[in-house]
């Protein structure tokens, strides 16, 4: 079994009425490489920021 250095479940995140995230999980084990991609505006940075 890897060992997860990195383990985020169910985030949710609303700005006023508007939903920036909505339960989102995944875990980065060590060794893995990751990469975090989606269009301007889907919630990248403000997942880091969480």
């Amino acid at each position: 079994m890897c060992e997860k250095v990195i383990d985020v479940q169910n985030i949710s995140k609303k700005f006023g009425k508007s939903s920036a995230l909505q339960d989102v999980s995944f875990s980065i084990s060590k060794g893995e490489i990751f990469g975090f991609l989606g269009p301007s505006g889907s919630g990248k940075t403000t997942i880091f920021e969480y």
